[in-house]
């Protein structure tokens, strides 16, 4: 019995502090709710911990600190769904899977994005965007935050699964890609609440549709795509957990899985995320590597189908 409860419930795990690396800018919104939960299990353990912000080099700088750290649980890193599942098709030249790496041990969050559009666009669903796509000479231009983003790559499937050809136009600063949005010089883009709630407030830019199989609690009257017209079941999202250096004992990740859990489900850290509209998840290890493989498949078909690069 006593050898069954040290598996249960690590022996001393932890009795030293914990980091945490993120490739997420100081301020950011992952950012931000990390520092909450951070907090909140240094209370829980008993031990400090500590957040360690690297943005930069499309989440290398932050994979590169950790990867080869001890797999103890000490040393984790949050990433998003992206770095799981894009990064290795965006960057072939590294030969860099990151599933290969890392072992996913604790959930987050997932992002839904909407559809935004100009206040003064004529469209009012998808099957409006669709159709001026499928007519639009030179091609339909939409926005996003990067080569290789959700809002990219949700853009390259919403293209394949309606046969249209429309051009991406990247924007450095998500500030400019909205403002971008509400002037027309981009058609449309995809847009988290967070980024893009201060041109929405001030009548600038109107939202569609959610890409979700749900309508969202914090705009109930957005219409998913496929009620407004568009592909059915079409989603975008991006999800953000924790994970550890390849190796992480089974009991150790259940005990961090266990724990952050317990810390999502606070009512101010569940308050918080809900300002920032981010779906808290439940997920276990194995649900978060699930998710990540399914991405990764539907990323490597959009990615070869264009022969997107980052490298």
């Amino acid at each position: 019995m006593a050898a069954a409860g040290a598996a249960a419930q690590p022996a001393g795990f932890p009795d030293k502090p914990v980091q945490i690396t993120t490739p997420f800018a100081v301020g950011s919104g992952p950012d931000a709710v990390l520092r909450q939960v951070g907090d909140k299990l240094a209370k829980l353990w008993g031990q400090p911990v500590t957040i360690v912000n690297r943005p930069g080099g499309g989440g290398f700088i932050a994979i590169d600190a950790v990867r080869r750290l001890p797999a103890d649980g000490y040393n984790l890193l949050q990433l998003d769904s992206e770095h799981l599942a894009a990064l290795p098709w965006l960057y072939r030249s590294k030969n860099f899977t990151t599933l290969e790496h890392f072992d996913p041990v604790a959930p987050m969050f997932r992002t839904p994005f909407l559809v935004a559009v100009s206040a003064t666009s004529s469209w009012r669903d998808m099957k409006d965007l669709v159709a001026a796509a499928k007519t639009a000479a030179p091609p339909l231009a939409y926005g996003s935050w990067g080569v290789g983003s959700p809002g990219h790559l949700g853009g390259e499937r919403l293209e394949l699964l309606t046969g249209t050809a429309m051009s991406h136009v990247a924007y450095r600063e998500v500030s400019q890609l909205f403002a971008s949005v509400a002037t027309g010089d981009v058609g449309w883009s995809f847009a988290s609440i967070p980024s893009s709630q201060a041109l929405f407030k001030a009548g600038k830019i109107r939202y569609i549709a959610v890409a979700a199989p749900r309508r969202i609690a914090q705009m109930p009257e957005v219409p998913t795509v496929a009620e407004a017209g568009g592909p059915a079941a079409f989603e975008v999202n991006s999800f953000v957990s924790l994970l550890a250096p390849k190796g992480i004992a089974d009991e150790v990740a259940t005990k961090i899985n266990r724990d952050v859990l317990q810390v999502l489900a606070d009512p101010e850290v569940k308050a918080r995320f809900d300002s920032y509209a981010y779906e808290i998840l439940g997920w276990s290890p194995d649900a978060i590597r699930h998710n990540a493989e399914a991405k990764y498949r539907i990323y490597e078909e959009l990615v070869k189908r264009k022969n997107i690069r980052l490298d």
